[in-house]
């Protein structure tokens, strides 16, 4: 099950410090969500063991007088609306503004926890100013300071508490596929739920909804079953698209957190676009399967090598990347649409194999000896030992005695060999070296 906090608040208060300061700040943690929105960044926390994610929805407003306090409220009220926490952050600095106003009248009227943070609480005198924010009308107030860190614990420590215990999640469902359909607004994810689920309400059995919103649905029909998380009720909010693909960035997040594989559904008549790769990388560097379909096929005029050349594009967009089913689909003529489960299914046994470590180290090894590392300043890396970690996705770990010198070139190479012994196809891959 998906946590998401959300950071809100008006510009310069110090929401982007926090947030890398929450994620660590990492490449490997942090994905920068590039052409979604402007600046919006998303991220993974840990604390005590409990995983979240975070939502910096800093540079998000418009600077203009009359319109900076409506473009503050609805992006608000779009974190609001998908996340389990919110994060009110004010400057104690500046103290109380009229846009910390604004939020704050928002906030009260909803039923969601609310952390208020103060931040730039750097000294005693600061910590009495602090106080002043009391009176904004929330009980959870912490004093934090983003740049040193200090208050962090005690905010993550009031964070948690609120989270639902996905230990409760049934158990009995931990070994079905969960499969869920993600991408831009009015590219078919509706179409394609009410192909699948049909008028023939007697094929499905309602599970509990994990988030308010997101329906859980079982399918078991033609010998397949499988859960169905279904995020096609994404409501337009606003007229404005941007405001609608933060919106179903929001939603994307916790259906592809809550997933073993995506659809990740494009429009033909548009191409892959810069939401479809934020889209795509945000399920990759989620570790979940990936089944691209491109929809409203029957819309495109085609000649011989017409999905073949479509395909080409799509690939050489997502690379490096490329090991991935594409399917060309028709919600319509209904073309593909068990060809897209039975995909699907493939992807998910994938994303659970498991390679004996005795048979990698005796394909690898012989490979890595006649193509070894480059040497680094004089140094020759050796690759002594592989063998597959216990996750919920392939994860590979090299022996070595140099691993800061391995480059992505090399750990790309690897990857390769390693795709082209076994069926990973739709299947991110992590590599890690470590000292031998």
């Amino acid at each position: 099950m998906a946590n998401i906090v959300a950071i809100v608040g008006r510009p310069n208060v110090g929401k982007s410090t926090l947030f890398n300061r929450l994620t660590e700040s990492r490449k490997a943690i942090v994905h920068e969500m590039e052409g979604v929105t402007r600046d919006r960044h998303y991220g993974k926390c840990i604390w005590n063991g409990i995983e979240f994610s975070v939502i910096d929805t800093g540079g998000y407003v418009k600077r203009g007088s009359d319109i900076f306090a409506s473009e503050i409220s609805k992006q608000v009220e779009l974190a609001i609306d998908e996340a389990d926490v919110i994060y009110f952050m004010v400057d104690v600095t500046v103290g109380i503004t009229e846009l910390d106003n604004v939020v704050s009248n928002l906030l009260r009227k909803q039923n969601k926890p609310v952390i208020v943070i103060v931040n730039k609480v750097d000294n005693s005198k600061l910590y009495m100013q602090a106080y002043e924010f009391y009176s904004l009308g929330f009980e959870n107030i912490v004093f934090v300071s983003s740049a040193n860190g200090s208050g962090t614990g005690d905010l993550l420590d009031m964070t948690v508490v609120n989270f639902k215990n996905t230990k409760e999640e049934n158990k009995e469902d931990e070994e079905i596929p969960k499969f869920t359909v993600v991408g831009r607004p009015n590219v078919g994810k509706s179409s394609f739920i009410n192909v699948l689920v049909g008028k023939e309400r007697n094929i499905v059995t309602p599970i509990a909804g994990t988030t308010r919103d997101t329906i859980n649905i079982r399918y078991k029909k033609f010998n397949k079953d499988f859960i169905l998380i279904d995020t096609a009720g994404l409501r337009k909010r606003t007229k404005k698209m941007e405001d609608v693909e933060f919106y179903s960035v929001m939603r994307s997040i916790r259906a592809i957190e809550n997933a073993d594989v995506c659809f990740l559904m494009i429009d033909a008549t548009e191409g892959i676009k810069s939401q479809d790769l934020n889209i795509f990388h945000l399920i990759q560097k989620n570790h979940k399967g990936i089944v691209i379909l491109i929809n409203k096929w029957d819309l495109i005029e085609k000649e011989n090598k017409t999905a073949e050349e479509y395909r080409k594009e799509i690939l050489n967009k997502i690379s490096p990347f490329t090991d991935v089913p594409v399917l060309f689909t028709s919600m319509l003529t209904k073309q593909r649409i068990f060809k897209a489960l039975e995909t699907a299914e493939k992807v998910y046994e994938n994303r659970k194999r498991k390679i004996k470590t005795g048979e990698l180290n005796e394909y690898m090894l012989p490979i890595i000896n006649q193509n070894p590392p480059p040497a680094v300043k004089g140094r020759y890396i050796k690759i002594k030992y592989v063998t597959q970690l216990k996750t919920y996705y392939p994860t590979f770990a090299f022996f070595c005695n140099f691993p800061q010198y391995i480059k992505e070139p090399y750990k790309r190479f690897l990857e390769n060999r390693l795709r082209e012994k076994y069926d990973f196809k739709g299947v991110p891959i992590e590599i890690y070296f470590r000292k031998k």
